[in-house]
């Protein structure tokens, strides 16, 4: 919940802030020289591309969650299996174990969503952000009512 709450919060923030930058590039489109004109233009597509981009990772939060909910459901999250330092952070050994463990899952079914969630989930734990973000993708990917729901978005437009 607290992680919702500060990506809620973030957004709200970035959305005002691309507002203030969007309200400074229409300024500077009015004052109408060719200086300010072009300057203009170039501040009203860093708020474009922040939208896209918020937009994007929204969406994309949005179907991991719902992977995430699906599998709970079924009993299939990974169990959280880490040894874990006095201070409380994931033990590197441990991590690169588990890894290995849902790296071979994968390997062994690469057209399951579920697998490809977990080894997510394990590239996050071992700190590979990129990778984890892959994998995830892959599963949504897979993932059967989610590919369903891209291919009538993509039939809309």
């Amino acid at each position: 919940m607290r992680a919702k709450i500060t990506y809620f919060v973030t957004a709200a923030v970035l959305v005002v802030y691309f507002v203030l930058v969007g309200s400074r590039g229409v300024m500077l489109l009015r004052h109408g020289t060719l200086l300010t004109v072009t300057f203009g233009v170039a501040v009203l597509i860093l708020p474009v591309i922040g939208i896209w981009f918020l937009w994007k990772n929204t969406q994309f939060v949005t179907k991991a969650n719902q992977l995430a909910a699906e599998l709970e459901a079924e009993g299939g999250l990974p169990v959280d299996e880490l040894v874990r330092t006095a201070a409380g952070r994931i033990d590197r050994d441990s991590a690169d174990a588990v890894f290995a463990k849902r790296r071979a899952e994968t390997e062994d079914a690469p057209e399951d969503w579920r697998s490809w969630f977990r080894l997510a989930v394990a590239y996050h734990d071992a700190r590979d952000t990129p990778r984890a973000r892959k994998a995830m993708q892959r599963a949504i990917t897979l993932h059967p009512s989610l590919r369903l729901n891209r291919r009538r978005s993509r039939g809309r437009g």
